[in-house]
């Protein structure tokens, strides 16, 4: 059974006046933990063995003789061999003594079996634990699912390879580095089929994999990443930011295009494929007669998750959308918790969560004001999952 919301009420009941935000060390990590800092929270990073480093060492905290921080933003490191480790019952119990609300973040969701954060992962999560899963493309309940209910435009889905007559993406996790992508774009039945046997014998993908692949119609235009959050402690009208926008870097696309035709002409067959492996980010801001149009899917969104999967998005959500010829923009990606490209903002806060809030506004602060605010108005529970 999922755990009951009255279940991590209760474990809330047991906690510290000041708790301890946590992050899996990974993706949107140092955002968050620059957020929880700032905010003057402890900061916990849940760290793999043999990639701590980054976080123990290099953005650890440094305080002064008097205790306040000169340096850092990371409180405090603890080590498993394997992320997945975290989830065993007695590491959740001592993340439970030690007062922690866990931020899920991509990496979290990825390592941590899914089925093991629903109904066995007794620490509370600060967001929506049930939505975690829409993620996934090959649950039938995905987040291509739901937009199509709540009325969001998203690429429409090819039914098979056959029926491929038009530039289409082919959407599939990468064979052994789960986490990332071995996507591929084709035009035609044929060059599905060669592409697809190319990356089978790379080891970039998997014939399993391919069977329950997304494919659908590329839609051409430039990639923005609207970062939102959803706030439930202020009036409905009020409960939807827009904090950023970022986009993604990614190899070996992007190295790619930057080379002129006739020298990607004289590249091999499997350099002149692009790998979609997001390596960094990038901030934009969007031309602002795209902004009312960008609210509506936001609104959107939050309205039909708050009806189907109660309680619906809390805290922080990104819309990942291309935006053709016609300035329309097309959801084709979605994060039901804090995005991969955040960290661009972290200490400088979001351009248009700035403008908001009138102060640096990250995502990772964000949540640590939410956090903050909810413990004020003694309303954690209404956060928390």
């Amino acid at each position: 059974m999922p755990i009951a919301p009255s279940e991590m009420a209760a474990v809330l009941e047991g906690y510290p006046a000041a708790p301890v935000l946590g992050v899996v060390g990974s993706h949107s990590a140092l955002d968050i933990a620059d957020g929880a800092v700032t905010e003057g929270f402890h900061s916990l990073v849940l760290a793999q063995k043999g990639r701590e480093t980054t976080y123990a060492r290099y953005y650890r905290t440094l305080r002064n003789p008097d205790g306040t921080r000169r340096r850092g933003c990371v409180d405090e490191v603890w080590t498993y061999e394997k992320f997945v480790d975290l989830a065993k019952p007695a590491e959740q119990a001592k993340l439970r003594d030690h007062g922690v609300l866990l931020v899920p973040n991509r990496a979290f969701s990825s390592y941590v079996p899914l089925d093991s954060i629903e109904r066995d992962f007794r620490v509370p999560l600060v967001g929506s634990r049930n939505l975690l899963r829409l993620e996934e493309r090959t649950e039938r309940d995905n987040y291509y699912a739901l937009l199509e209910w709540a009325g969001i435009p998203a690429p429409p889905a090819v039914p098979s390879p056959q029926e491929i007559h038009e530039l289409s993406m082919v959407k599939l996790p990468h064979a052994t580095r789960r986490l990332e992508r071995g996507f591929f774009t084709v035009a035609s039945a044929f060059e599905y089929e060669r592409k697809s046997a190319q990356l089978v014998e790379q080891g970039s993908i998997t014939r399993q994999d391919l069977r329950s692949a997304r494919i659908e119609r590329y839609i051409v235009g430039p990639v923005f990443n609207f970062n939102f959050f959803f706030s439930p402690l202020v009036p409905r009208d009020e409960g939807l930011e827009l904090l950023g926008v970022d986009e993604r870097r990614e190899s070996s696309l992007d190295g790619l295009v930057r080379l002129p035709a006739a020298q990607q002409l004289e590249l091999t067959d499997t350099d002149r494929t692009p790998a979609y492996t997001v390596v960094g980010h990038g901030t934009l801001t969007v031309r602002e007669s795209l902004l009312e149009e960008v609210f509506r899917l936001g609104e959107r969104f939050v309205e039909a998750c708050r009806e189907r999967y109660p309680p619906g998005i809390l805290g922080p959500f990104c819309l990942q959308t291309c935006i053709d010829r016609d300035g329309r923009p097309w959801v084709f990606d979605v994060a039901t918790r804090i995005g991969g490209g955040t960290n661009i903002h972290l200490g400088l806060g979001h351009p248009y969560g700035n403008a908001l809030h009138r102060t640096p506004m990250s995502s990772g602060r964000r949540i640590a004001v939410e956090v903050r605010r909810a413990l004020a108005d003694h309303r954690l529970k209404e956060i928390v999952t």
